[in-house]
C-alpha cells in the first residue's frame, strides 16, 4: 500500500514542532512543508536521513560496478575477491594495532 505523503504548512515547524517530530518518528517518514502553498522543505529524523544516504550511496556505487562490468571483460573468482578483502582487511588491522 503506497504511503501517502505528509504535507503541512512551513509555519507548523514553529507552531506545532512538537506534533511533527513525532510524526517523522514513528512513522519513519518525511514531512514535508509548504510555504505560500508550494514545497519549500522535507524534515525528516536522523534515521530516515542516514538509511536514506546509504541508499544513495549503494546505488552510485552499484552504477559504478555496472560500468566497471561494461567497460572491461576481467572477471574475479569467489576466492579472488575473499583472498583480497581478507588481506585489506589484515593490512587495515596492522595499521591501527
Amino acid at each position: 500500500m503506497p504511503v501517502i505523503p505528509k504535507i503541512r504548512p512551513v509555519s507548523d515547524l514553529r507552531n506545532k514542532f512538537k506534533d511533527i517530530s513525532k510524526t517523522v518518528h514513528e512513522s519513519n517518514e518525511p514531512v514535508y512543508l509548504t510555504k505560500n502553498g508550494r514545497g519549500d522543505m522535507v524534515v525528516m529524523s536522523i534515521d530516515a536521513y542516514e538509511q536514506n544516504l546509504f541508499q544513495s550511496e549503494m546505488y552510485v556505487k552499484l552504477k559504478e560496478a555496472e560500468y566497471q562490468a561494461v567497460s572491461t571483460k576481467k572477471r574475479y573468482t569467489h576466492d579472488e575477491v575473499m583472498t583480497e578483502l581478507k588481506n585489506t582487511i589484515n593490512k587495515e588491522t596492522k595499521k591501527k594495532g
